[in-house]
């Protein structure tokens, strides 16, 4: 008959055993979508097989800086939100959003931000909305972005801060060029300007 030490030593070996074969038997399962009702995160990486980073959704205090094929540079940004790569791992557009009270009780930071970027290059497609003691509008934004070149703003859609309704089509330089706008009080106009800025035709919404 084993002494009480051996059948200790045959029941841990046991339950090894048992532990073991179990952790096996889970190993060798077909792996298949898991199922969560709620789960609270700080930040999601979502990454190809190769692991090249493809999504990143992240709170504020561990949003990513900006990633150009897979290496990051420190870049502060006061949002959190969701980041997209292209298959390089290089930053192509994001959903960002952001807003709060400084010490002084001023609304900062406040809005949000869908855009697109071209490959190797800057913003392209912008669709934003902000509200703060700075700036104060929303619309779409489509730029000229060439590759190593500054980018310029081609297209405006939308409000602007003095509250007005507004399409401005600019030129390659980024030069307006024609301003179709309705002013809060209705007042309405379609405005051509030459490359210095200057308005050389008026056609007014009063005219008739």
């Amino acid at each position: 008959m084993p002494s009480l030490p051996n059948k200790l030593l045959l029941t841990y070996a046991a339950t090894v055993t048992l532990v073991l074969g179990a952790l096996l038997g889970i190993a060798a399962a077909p792996a298949g979508p898991a199922h969560f009702r709620e789960i609270d995160v700080e930040r999601i990486n979502v990454r190809e097989p190769d692991g090249t980073l493809r999504m990143v959704i992240s709170d504020h205090s561990h949003f990513p800086g900006i990633i150009v094929r897979g290496k990051e540079q420190p870049f502060n940004r006061p949002h959190a939100g969701m980041i997209f790569y292209n298959d390089e791992g290089s930053e192509n557009g994001g959903l960002i959003f952001s807003g709060h009270k400084n010490a002084k009780g001023e609304v900062v930071d406040a809005g949000g931000s869908l855009s697109f970027d071209r490959y190797d290059a800057g913003q392209e497609v912008q669709l934003a909305g902000v509200n703060d003691k700075e700036d104060r509008f929303a619309g779409l934004v489509i730029s000229d972005t060439p590759p190593k070149a500054v980018r310029h703003r081609r297209i405006w859609v939308g409000r602007n801060d003095d509250g007005a309704a507004r399409v401005e089509l600019r030129d390659a330089a980024g030069k307006s060029r024609m301003v179709m706008e309705v002013l809060p009080d209705g007042t309405s106009s379609l405005n051509f300007l030459d490359d210095a800025g200057k308005v050389v035709k008026r056609i007014s919404g009063e005219e008739h």
